[in-house]
Parts: structure tokens; C-alpha cells; sequence
């Protein structure tokens, strides 16, 4: 197998196991249960057991499960739901869908995640807020702390969004610990991907996550009886059990990432181009390395030509999208931060089947393109 310079070659990355994989889709297929059966059991339970939770719900992507964390946890139509606008946008989506309100506010330059300073701000003053949802964005964990130090004081639900950070670590306790509850998705280029859609709701309540069993289907607690009214969001069979066999490599994948990152970081030193920085009480996953350059489109555009695909995640912060601009709320001040980083990050190539070789290329052609500068 050739190395891929980019995470979007699904088998040089997800496949890492692939007579175990075509076991547990032929142990799917060969039993006629297909949903919520006993493979989203134990996936539910093994996935719980490594983040250090009491309860897991499988459900059908990151996206609802958003959705459902938020309705598990009577977020509705009026309440005010703080969270960031340089994220995927879904997080923002998922807000709107319960008739919420998003309430945007800026990052940290150097982690990208959401501001708790400017948080609190805006708690001091806006009294509707009901929910955090800070993002682990790009494997980064957010200063968890703050937030849940936040939350406990103006008595707000916190819900974390991990679908980029699996596995990541704040003062040494994994993310998707720290909140009410906590997101995650496992779309085919996460650290933890199916192959297909597929999320889950990680809680230390079991309130929490019976309503989030009840909601996934239909607001059913017997069979056919819905007692409140809720949906279908169901992780299937075929993708638990792919699920349990990508799991167990996990760690691996991380670690893997850590050195490659760490790498990266050494390697562009002397160059213009600045790796992004860990915080002390970070250990994060990796999910994106990305890179801050003030000629970003040049340098993609010369990495391009010599054949290294490069992204921008994201190029258009949600608030200035067209279906969002001049209708969302934002923080007194706006998102100076964010509007800055958009225009700046670039995601350089990083996943577990990369060689250290390839590392080293992309390296030498950063610092060649530095010289011509």
C-alpha cells in the first residue's frame, strides 16, 4: 500500500484491519439483526469503558447527535445556546433544529477553540443562555476547567462537542468527560470513523441517557408506546461492529498522529509558516494539523503543484455564510479571532498511514517555498 499525502484515501487510513473488519460484517450479515441489536450493545459498552463514562448512546451521525444531547437536556424554542462560529455547521445547525439560539462568540488565536473570557462576558449580561457547547476543535481540547467551572456557576446545561477529538485530554482526563454530555461522530475521516455516517452521546447520567434512548426512536420506552415525542436516529448494526474493530486501534492511530504532529512542528521551524500550539493542559489528537500563514493560498497553490493536497476547514466562518449572515447573534465586539483565522489556517497533511518520509517532503518544500518568498 502506497502512502496517501492526504486523509481522504479511505483505504490507506480506515482499513488498517480489514480481515477483522470483513469478520464482523459477515457476523453481521449472517444474524438478521440489523438494528440496535447486540453489536451497538457492545459498542455502546466498549466505547464507554475507554472514555471513562457511565453510559453511551449509538446514533445516526454527529449531527443528531447533537440534535438529541441538546433535546436530552430540554434545550427548546427561546433558550440561548453559546457556542463558536469557526466549527463545522452542523454544530450550528444542530442548534437551530431544536429551535434554539445560537449566541457566537470568539476563539483563542492559538487553539481555535471557543473563548471562555468571552464567554463570561456575555454571561454577565445575557440572561436566556441555557447552554455551552464549546467544540474540541481539530483534535484541540478547550480549556474544559473554564467552561465547566462556567456552567456550574450560572447553572447551564454543558454539552461538549468531540467529534473531532476523539481520545484528546485535558489536564490528563478525556474530553466527552468533563460535560453534561458530550457529542461525538464517527463520519469515515474522523480519528474514530465508520464507514458511513454513524454519533454517539457519551453521559454520566442515566436519566440522560434513557431520554436519549427514547428519543433516538421515536420516543418509545415500550415498544410502539411513544411517551414523548422523539425520532429515528439509529446507529446501525454493520457500522457498530466495524465501529468495535476500528476502535481497538484507536490509541494507536493517536499516538501515531502525536509523532507525526510533533514532527511537523520541529521541522517548519525557521520557516514562515507557524505550527499551531499545544496548551500545557492539552494532549490533543491531531485530527487536523493546521497551520497558520499569512499567504495561505500561495503556499497551497505551490504545494499543490508539487502533488501535496492541502484544505481549509474552514474557509467561511458560519456567521458570514449566506444562509446565516445578518441573522445570527454574535458577541459584543464580533469575532475579530475567527474572521482572522479563516483567512490564515491551512490543514497540511496528517494521518496514522503516513510515512515519516512524507512528513519530511512536505517539510522541505514549506522551507523551499519560505526561501523564495
Amino acid at each position: 500500500m502506497t502512502d496517501s499525502l492526504f486523509p481522504s484515501q479511505p483505504l490507506a487510513e480506515y482499513l488498517v484491519d480489514k480481515p477483522a473488519i470483513d469478520a464482523a460484517i459477515e457476523r453481521v450479515m449472517g444474524s438478521g439483526r440489523y438494528i440496535l441489536g447486540p453489536e451497538v450493545a457492545a459498542f455502546e459498552e466498549e466505547f464507554s469503558s475507554w472514555l471513562g463514562v457511565q453510559e453511551t448512546v449509538g446514533v445516526a451521525s454527529g449531527t443528531d447527535a447533537l440534535v438529541l444531547a441538546l433535546k436530552a437536556c430540554g434545550i427548546g424554542p427561546g433558550d440561548v445556546v453559546i457556542t463558536v462560529s469557526h466549527t463545522a455547521v452542523a454544530t450550528v445547525a444542530a442548534i437551530e433544529w431544536v429551535g434554539a439560539i445560537p449566541l457566537l462568540v470568539d476563539i483563542e488565536p492559538g487553539t481555535f477553540t471557543m473563548n471562555p473570557i468571552q464567554v463570561e462576558a456575555v454571561l454577565r449580561t445575557e440572561h436566556r443562555v441555557k447552554a455551552l457547547l464549546p467544540v474540541h476543535l481539530y483534535g484541540h481540547p478547550c480549556d474544559l476547567s473554564a467552561f465547566q467551572k462556567l456552567a456550574r456557576q450560572y447553572e447551564l446545561q454543558l454539552i461538549e462537542d468531540c467529534s473531532q477529538a476523539h481520545g484528546a485530554k485535558w489536564q490528563g482526563r478525556m474530553v466527552g468527560t468533563w460535560g453534561d454530555v458530550a457529542t461525538f461522530s464517527f463520519y469515515p475521516t474522523k480519528n474514530l470513523g465508520a464507514m458511513g455516517d454513524g454519533g454517539a452521546v457519551a453521559t454520566d447520567s442515566p436519566q440522560l441517557a434513557q431520554r436519549l434512548r427514547s428519543l433516538r426512536q421515536y420516543g418509545w420506552e415500550r415498544r410502539y408506546i411513544s411517551e414523548i415525542a422523539g425520532g429515528n436516529s439509529r446507529l446501525d448494526e454493520l457500522q457498530a461492529a466495524i465501529l468495535r474493530v476500528k476502535a481497538t486501534r484507536l490509541d494507536e492511530g493517536n499516538a501515531r498522529r502525536r509523532l507525526l504532529a510533533a514532527q511537523y512542528t520541529e521541522g517548519l521551524r525557521g520557516t514562515t509558516v507557524q505550527p499551531p500550539p499545544v496548551a500545557e493542559e492539552a494532549e490533543p489528537v491531531f485530527h487536523q494539523y493546521v497551520v497558520r500563514v499569512a499567504e495561505r493560498d500561495e503556499l497551497a497553490a505551490y504545494l499543490q503543484k508539487q502533488g501535496v493536497a492541502t484544505a481549509v476547514l474552514y474557509p467561511v466562518p458560519i456567521h458570514c455564510q449566506p444562509a446565516y449572515t445578518g441573522r445570527i447573534a454574535l458577541a459584543a465586539g464580533g469575532l475579530p479571532e475567527t474572521e482572522r483565522a479563516s483567512s490564515e489556517i491551512l490543514s497540511l497533511p496528517l494521518h496514522p498511514r503516513l510515512s515519516e518520509e512524507a512528513i519530511q517532503r512536505v517539510i522541505s518544500l514549506i522551507h523551499l517555498w519560505t526561501q523564495q518568498q
